[in-house]
């Protein structure tokens, strides 16, 4: 293996950074005290139909997650250290011989419908938020528990061990099983103040506890990749566990510019909040409907889960037609085709085009209609133009008949909305903030960063666009020694990557 690796640059980590419509991995290194990082693999991650529900590919992410530690080699890099982060609530069950017990199902597919009722019959759920401080959301990972208990008991019967996505990926890499922390924090059964596994919870809700590992923390090294790996991907690097829920790793990355600062990774979801020392369970959390997620070291992340950049890359996709179904029922006719003819664009549907839609429609005076862009009615919608449209007739509003009115529609809500959950940080926190810092992909949206500046009265620091793989090489690079503390990683993110500050413009009186 040595002989194989000859050559590669050895100073280095990988982050492989898998989300919900897509994945890749990243390798870093320091060089002259900056942060360099190289993509050296893509691949698209897809959802399958198995049994009536929507499950993850795991054959596809286990062949893609092999394949891109390989290509590492093959860009002349052998890094030190691997750490896999995902997103979060979504899981597998192993039998006593390690095999999977039923399917990966994704936390969009319906089969939660229901489970609230059936949950607060069992604890009123002002008393489960007390012990585990989650967003109340129907895909948490205990409402898919229930659901499984109803649907296939024998699952859970058969059941040896449950890992969560990241955790399973890194089964197959050591062999080694653990349920990294703030990942684990997603599933309404890890206690908010002590980070473990709530026991009163699991068995009022007749969990087993006896599937859960103890859970472990970000930094911990699960050891070297087994030899069958390393065979295949011509070295040998150890797997460390970063911040395996992806929101963890992109809040480690961001640099706030300006405190007391608001932290918002934005990307399929928008995670608005802050980094707190200690959880926030109170009365007033619960009602606001906030989440205390764990975060690295020990931090707790408290924000809120807001539906983010899925309806414009659901819009996308429906335009270019790869998702759209025919439904005389559901789907009004011709409306789709409306969207395409009018704007005339003639190739396929990008991001810049649905930007400049939107930029076209605010010059000319439009005026957006809003939408609860929390509402469950986006979550997985036949038709998220339709659905858009349905739900501003229903509240009186005039539903959009451009394009540049649809996505004018979704950037005003989305910005409003970060607006209400600033406002409920501050008055939870008894103070207000300075600044809005955006990391990830919709940091580079500039219509949603002047939108949110202008909407929620803060300067927006937008960048790094790369928070999520940044924050998972943090945590190597820290485990490594490269740097002493959070700190100093958050100051070379500074200096290594550009980050714009947008201003509210400012309106005469």
């Amino acid at each position: 293996m040595a002989q194989q690796a000859q050559g590669a640059r050895t100073d280095c980590y990988a982050a492989v950074d898998i989300g919900a419509s897509s994945g890749r991995v990243v390798v870093g290194y320091l060089e002259e005290g900056l942060i360099r990082l190289q993509e050296v693999h893509r691949f698209d991650n897809r959802q399958v139909r198995r049994d009536g529900h929507d499950c993850w590919d795991l054959d596809l992410l286990s062949s893609e997650l092999l394949r891109g530690l390989a290509r590492c080699r093959e860009a002349g890099f052998a890094p030190k250290t691997v750490g896999i982060d995902t997103w979060g609530v979504d899981f597998v069950l192993l039998d006593a011989d390690d095999n999977l017990v039923g399917d990966a199902v994704s936390y969009r597919d319906g089969r939660t419908a229901g489970m609230y009722a059936v949950a607060d019959a069992i604890m009123a759920p002002e008393e489960l938020y007390r012990h585990c401080g989650l967003q109340r959301q129907p895909f948490n990972t205990i409402y898919q528990l229930l659901a499984l208990q109803r649907e296939h008991p024998e699952q859970l019967e058969a059941a040896d061990t449950f890992l969560m996505i990241p955790d399973y990926l890194n089964f197959l890499l050591t062999g080694q099983k653990a349920v990294e922390y703030t990942n684990a924090s997603t599933t309404g059964l890890l206690n908010a103040e002590t980070g473990a596994w709530d026991e009163a919870v699991m068995a009022a809700f007749a969990i087993p506890r006896r599937l859960f590992p103890n859970v472990t923390h970000a930094g911990a090294s699960l050891g070297p990749v087994l030899p069958e790996v390393a065979e295949a991907i011509g070295y040998e690097p150890r797997v460390v566990l970063p911040a395996t829920h992806d929101t963890g790793s992109a809040y480690l990355a961001v640099p706030a510019c300006e405190p007391p600062a608001v932290f918002l990774s934005s990307g399929t979801w928008s995670l608005l909040g802050v980094e707190n020392r200690s959880p926030i369970c109170s009365e007033g959390a619960y009602r606001a409907n906030f989440t205390n997620e764990g975060g690295y070291h020990f931090r707790y992340r408290f924000l809120k889960n807001i539906m983010g950049l899925w309806m414009i890359q659901s819009i996308r996709r429906e335009l270019n037609g790869i998702t759209y179904v025919v439904d005389e029922k559901a789907i009004r006719k011709g409306r789709l085709h409306q969207y395409m003819r009018v704007e005339g664009l003639g190739h396929e549907v990008d991001f810049p085009d649905l930007i400049k839609a939107a930029d076209e429609a605010e010059a000319a005076g439009v005026i957006a209609s809003i939408v609860n862009v929390n509402d469950d009615r986006f979550l997985a919608p036949d038709s998220m133009i339709e659905e858009i449209c349905a739900a501003c007739e229903e509240a009186g509003q005039p539903a959009p008949e451009t394009l540049g009115e649809l996505m004018l529609c979704v950037y005003e809500s989305l910005a409003r909305c970060y607006r209400d959950a600033i406002e409920g940080l501050a008055a939870l926190a008894g103070h207000d903030y300075a600044s809005i810092n955006i990391v990830g992909g919709g940091c580079r949206d500039d219509h949603l960063n002047r939108r949110t500046a202008q909407v929620c009265g803060l300067p927006v620091y937008a960048g790094p666009v790369e928070g999520t793989a940044l924050g998972n090489l943090a945590v190597q690079m820290l485990a490594d020694g490269v740097f002493p503390h959070l700190k100093a990683v958050r100051a070379a993110i500074s200096e290594s990557f550009d980050v714009r500050k947008i201003e509210p413009e400012r309106k005469d009186v």
